[in-house]
């Protein structure tokens, strides 16, 4: 398994606020970002694997939920998170 629990606890620790608070909202982009970079990955070397692009796509979509929440309830956090994970800014 490519995201074992060490993986996870390691991208809580680093961007969330320890490594057992896996509910934080900079902790959750981290993880889908982690998950983004390894089916796109997958998806370069299987281009008509269309299940992973569907949940590419979904995934994509919770992260911008996401940021679009963080960007209204506190942007100081918003665009630490997006700094620190290299992301555009996508909130216009």
């Amino acid at each position: 398994m490519y995201l074992g629990k060490e993986t996870k606890a390691e991208i809580f620790a680093k961007h969330g606020k320890g490594a057992t608070d896996t509910g934080s909202t900079e902790g959750q982009v981290a993880l889908f970002t982690h998950r983004i970079a390894h089916l796109t990955g997958h998806l370069k070397k299987n281009k008509h694997d269309f299940s992973t692009q569907l949940s590419l796509q979904k995934l994509v979509g919770k992260r911008r939920g996401l940021l679009a929440y963080l960007y209204k309830k506190d942007i100081e956090r918003y665009r630490a998170i997006i700094k620190a994970l290299q992301l555009r800014d996508i909130i216009k």
